[in-house]
């Protein structure tokens, strides 16, 4: 749970920095990428993590830019990148005029439970975080390179003149 806007606001622009790197690896041929066909597609994960910035952020009051519930996904993966930077820099720039530290423990109706301000956002991370850890699955079986996001990926271990780490 957050308890400092600032501590927020450095996590979040971390996060928003990853996943935008990977979103920006994304193909629009590779948006069909799904482990099994009655399973998410690469393409609907990603504009599942955007859908829900303003939808859980929504919950809380604010008003964030960005596509709604039903919006179907984009067919080109710089749609959903644009948009996805849109809602994530929307939320901090809403956070930041609207929140204090003091209204972080404000609690909201989220899914039939009070959760704090502070542990919302907290979700909205951790929420995007595990989806996108599923994307590199998916985007591997596609065929993309997948971009180190808390450090080197496997394709990335060359830059640093060392060799990938033993399987």
């Amino acid at each position: 749970m957050f308890t400092s806007i600032e501590h927020f606001k450095g996590a979040w622009k971390s996060e928003i920095e990853r996943t935008s790197k990977i979103f920006g690896a994304l193909t629009d041929a590779s948006l069909k990428q799904s482990v099994a066909k009655d399973h998410r597609t690469l393409g609907r994960m990603a504009w599942h993590i955007t859908q829900t910035i303003p939808e859980m952020a929504g919950r809380t009051g604010l008003k964030i830019e960005g596509p709604g519930e039903k919006e179907a996904v984009p067919s080109s993966a710089s749609a959903i990148k644009t948009a996805y930077d849109r809602a994530a820099a929307s939320l901090l720039e809403q956070i930041a005029q609207s929140w204090t530290d003091e209204t972080l423990g404000i609690e909201d109706n989220m899914y039939g439970e009070m959760w704090k301000r502070g542990s919302t956002l907290a979700a909205i991370i951790s929420h995007q975080i595990h989806h996108r850890a599923q994307m590199t699955v998916l985007m591997r079986q596609a065929g993309l390179a997948v971009p180190g996001v808390y450090g080197p990926s496997r394709d990335e271990w060359g830059q640093y003149n060392m060799p990938a780490p033993e399987i």
